[in-house]
């Protein structure tokens, strides 16, 4: 049973974790599409660096140990954010 219990807590932080970088991704996509004149100006990447940075609060007060994140766990959570933001801004910035 407790193997479960586990097994259950683990995967719910997986999602939690997933699903706010994809959120701070899709909103940093957005205000960049938003306040950016265009594709090279450097406000678009700052949203993107004020995302990656939000996530961890987020996920803090969601209830995640983020003290025992792992290097593999900011890589996962800002690659995320950084692909979610590319492709939200680069659809928006083509149409």
């Amino acid at each position: 049973m407790t193997e479960t219990l586990d097994k259950q807590a683990a995967h719910r932080r997986g999602v939690t974790v997933t699903t706010v970088a994809c959120l701070t991704g899709v909103a940093a996509g957005l205000g960049a599409h938003v306040v950016a004149s265009g594709a090279t100006d450097r406000l678009g990447v700052a949203l993107l660096v004020a995302a990656a940075a939000l996530n961890l609060g987020i996920v803090r007060v969601l209830g995640v140990d983020v003290e025992g994140f792992s290097a593999k766990d900011h890589l996962y959570t800002a690659f995320m954010t950084f692909a979610l933001w590319f492709v939200t801004w680069g659809v928006l910035l083509s149409a």
